[in-house]
């Protein structure tokens, strides 16, 4: 029995050994299978955002670029002419450009300051226990779902110098018609209204957001020392509400700067005119204006640098303020 066992256990001990070899290979490549996918996993993950922005954002993005130092029509896109910089110093004599800009700078302050201010408020109002606030909530996100199209359509029926409801309501309480097409500030507060009633429920829904995140116990420490609601509004509401508001006046900034299809609707069959004199004309309307109906992609291409150089330097000067703001 003992010899027996004595002959069989080298030859068991040799067959159990290659697969012991074989489970020591196995091993090695699932724990290195397991490094490479620790490691690369999360690059696969974020790939597809990486291909798919430098394919749609970062090849047009250098392809205008290239284009703005270049003639080049829309009629045959591929023949390119070297001019360097002349498309963007005829910008700086253009004086339908700085018209745009005015223009666009103009609309800007009167849709984004009001539009924010309003949202704050709303968003004070919804702060509360209110019965329905779910309803409240969806109703004020309501015009940010509805077309532009058919917005600006219906805005434009209000806005009319004949029969228009604004007017009936003007002329209602002693005042004259307007006529909010063809003058310079009234087309532009026409054109700003639209705006602010699109935008105000999207960012009284950011504000609310914010303002659920205070803790109730700077409330309840506000209301102790005697504040009313007006001012653990002013001294705690705000304050704490401070960076969500720098974050809504920068996003507000770069979509009036972008504006187009407000004023583009507005103005009717007209175009990308802007109105009889160009008194509503956008920077984004210009743009289209230049590349679609004038057929001058160089040109188009230089307007575009042109605004996204603006953006830039308003990013810069808000963080430059909030650099100051957070040091003081």
């Amino acid at each position: 029995m003992t010899d027996e066992t004595a002959v069989l256990s080298p030859s068991a001990a040799g067959s159990r050994q290659p697969a012991a070899e074989g489970g020591g290979r196995g091993q090695v490549w699932r724990s290195r299978r397991y490094r490479w996918d620790l490691r690369w996993s999360p690059y696969a993950f974020v790939a597809p955002f990486f291909l798919f922005f430098a394919a749609f954002g970062l090849f047009p993005l250098l392809y205008t670029g290239w284009a703005a130092l270049h003639q080049v029509e829309l009629t045959d896109p591929s023949a390119m002419t070297w001019v360097g910089l002349k498309n963007f110093t005829r910008l700086w004599e253009d004086e339908f450009f700085w018209n745009a800009l005015r223009n666009t700078v103009t609309i800007g302050l009167l849709s984004t300051v009001p539009q924010l201010a309003v949202a704050l408020g709303l968003a004070h109002v919804l702060n509360y226990r209110l019965r329905g606030s779910a309803f409240f909530r969806v109703a004020v996100l309501t015009p940010y779902a509805t077309s532009v199209a058919a917005a600006t359509l219906v805005f434009v029926l209000l806005f009319g110098r004949d029969y228009g409801m604004v007017n009936w309501a003007l002329s209602a309480v002693g005042f004259d018609a307007v006529d909010w097409q063809n003058g310079t500030f009234a087309s532009q507060l026409a054109v700003s209204t639209i705006v602010i009633w699109r935008w105000t429920g999207y960012n009284a829904l950011i504000y609310l957001a914010a303002m659920q995140a205070v803790p109730g116990e700077l409330y309840e420490s506000a209301a102790l020392d005697g504040a009313s609601r007006w001012q653990q509004f002013r001294h705690v509401t705000v304050p704490a509400l401070r960076p969500t508001i720098f974050f809504t006046c920068v996003v507000s900034t770069i979509g009036a700067t972008q504006l187009f299809g407000e004023p583009l609707l507005f103005n009717g069959g007209a175009g990308a005119t802007g109105g009889s004199d160009h008194q509503f004309q956008t920077l984004g309307l210009y743009l289209y204006e230049q590349g679609w109906v004038n057929l001058h992609l160089g040109r188009a291409s230089a307007i575009a640098w042109a605004m996204f150089l603006i953006l830039l330097l308003i990013a810069g000067a808000a963080r430059l303020l909030r650099g100051r703001g957070d040091a003081r």
